[in-house]
């Protein structure tokens, strides 16, 4: 059955904002719920809760009992999932969207360009099993592969993206059951991902075995939801059960939930990145409380560089939790002393640099009543090709400061994610192109330069026997990387055991 799918056309240009050019991209995120009135605008909240995981583009499926309706489009989920303008005629999409269930996706592009074909969820027609909706937060390592052996049977690809790989294989299993087909295709993929899946019985949830991005469950008013952290349950009023566990395939349906442990097990290698930077800090990831994690970064950051300052300033906002443990452990006052602007919106390229300076400028602004004749330490979550750094240094010492400290919340970030999240080459990334941290100090502008330790992280993390993946900063990548030339290819995983469904 073809679902009515509204899709606003755009024009599709990339946001390149020099500010947040130069930051990691925080992936996608995933949300789904099974037995609620209220199904889609539930969905919509979740995704605008977990906005700050992806900005480019969102959608949500939700099946009626009798027929699946689709709306997805490039923008943030205020502005497309909003209740419409009557002075234009325009629709509010969600009363669309009626259902007692349903998925979302809010998406940066890790893999596809961002185009409307791109956007999820995306859908098939199973035929016997009926439409079947899909959303991921991840990247399979070997999706260029399988699109090769299945374009060589014929199949043409609608999309670029890797999701409609396992939207391909969910179709052309052979298995009868949908949730046999749904493991029978995540036997062929390598790589990240967790999964919500929608067909017209069942929601799916799934987590990769190693367990490499998080998945959450939840409850509200008897109804079942799945999202990709804890902040999306909050915004609802949801109430948290449990995370899904590396490996594990929940089914959902009118018997109540169901959990199976279908795939061979592997070392737990959750990213832990989410920590640092991914996950907003209001969130609980694998049992965890992010903001504590991120202040006790900051102790240790300050304890194992110090540096004599009179404030400690964190670059808003990611940098703010570390600053506060740095200021805490080191006694250095702490001070708001560069301003967000929250409502710039995202920009173009600007043609020139100083347009791209005053771009930087529109979204921070250091207060210079607090800046002059300090000396300031400036805490941030991480550098990435630095030319965000080097401005905001130029601004602080513009703003009067005497001398300008950086230290990062991780450490050095040496290599590109291939798990999920958008990163620079290893050739643009600040720390490969000089020979000493004395170089790259020289470069971003500041008086010293200090990263965290590798040991400083685990400490502060303080889960030292959990497994985590730490590729980003030591070059070890947990899954094998099959597209990529350097890596030897994997076969096909081992097939899931029936007994376990």
């Amino acid at each position: 059955m073809i679902p009515h799918d509204h899709q606003p056309q755009s024009t599709g240009l990339p946001s390149t904002d020099p500010f947040d050019d130069d930051r990691f991209h925080e992936e996608c995120a995933v949300f789904g719920i099974w037995g609620h009135d209220q199904a889609a605008r539930l969905t919509a909240l979740g995704l605008h809760a977990l906005q700050h995981r992806g900005q480019e583009a969102c959608g949500i499926c939700a099946f009626d009992g009798d027929q699946f309706h689709v709306h997805r489009a490039l923008g943030l989920v205020g502005d497309v999932f909003g209740k419409g303008k009557a002075d234009t005629g325009s629709p509010d999409p969600i009363a669309r969207l009626s259902g007692r269930s349903a998925i979302g996706h809010t998406r940066y592009a890790t893999s596809g360009r961002t185009v409307l074909r791109n956007i999820q969820p995306l859908w098939t027609d199973l035929d016997e099993t009926g439409g079947f909706a899909l959303a991921h937060n991840g990247n399979l390592t070997n999706a260029r592969k399988l699109k090769s052996e299945l374009r060589s049977e014929g199949r043409r690809f609608q999309s670029t993206s890797d999701t409609e790989v396992i939207l391909d294989l969910v179709a052309r299993s052979r298995e009868t059951r949908l949730v046999h087909r749904v493991v029978d295709a995540l036997s062929r993929v390598i790589g990240a991902y967790s999964l919500v899946a929608l067909s017209r019985k069942k929601l799916v949830g799934v987590r990769d075995p190693a367990g490499v991005r998080p998945l959450v469950l939840g409850r509200l008013d008897g109804a079942w939801i799945l999202c990709s952290e804890t902040c999306g349950l909050d915004i609802i009023g949801a109430s948290y059960v449990r995370d899904i566990e590396p490996g594990e395939l929940v089914v959902i349906d009118e018997d109540g939930l169901q959990s199976y442990r279908p795939f061979a097990a592997k070392p737990r290698h959750f990213c832990i990145f989410e920590y640092i930077y991914f996950s907003r800090p209001d969130s609980h990831v694998e049992g965890r409380d992010v903001y504590s994690i991120r202040r006790a970064i900051g102790r240790e950051l300050a304890r194992e560089m110090e540096v004599d300052a009179d404030i400690v300033v964190p670059v808003p906002d990611s940098g703010t939790p570390a600053a506060v443990g740095y200021a805490q452990a080191s006694g250095i006052p702490f001070e708001l002393a560069i301003t967000r602007n929250q409502y710039t919106g995202r920009t173009f390229i600007e043609p020139d640099q100083e347009r791209r300076d005053i771009a930087v400028r529109r979204k921070l602004n250091a207060n210079r009543d607090l800046m002059r004749g300090k000396r300031v330490i400036l805490v941030d979550d991480s550098i990435v090709r630095g030319t965000t750094s080097k401005r905001i240094v130029r601004m602080v010492r513009e703003a009067g400061a005497r001398e300008v400290h950086l230290r990062i919340a991780s450490p050095p970030t040496k290599g590109p994610c291939f798990y999920g999240v958008d990163t620079p080459s290893r050739a643009e990334l600040i720390v490969n192109q000089y020979d000493s941290l004395e170089q790259v100090a020289r470069e971003i502008g500041v008086d010293s330069l200090a990263y965290l330790s590798i040991e400083g992280m685990y400490r502060a993390v303080g889960d030292s026997e959990a497994g985590y993946c730490d590729a980003c900063f030591t070059g070890n990548y947990p899954i094998p990387l099959v597209d990529s030339p350097d890596q030897p290819a994997e076969s096909r995983l081992p097939l899931f055991d029936e007994a376990h469904l």
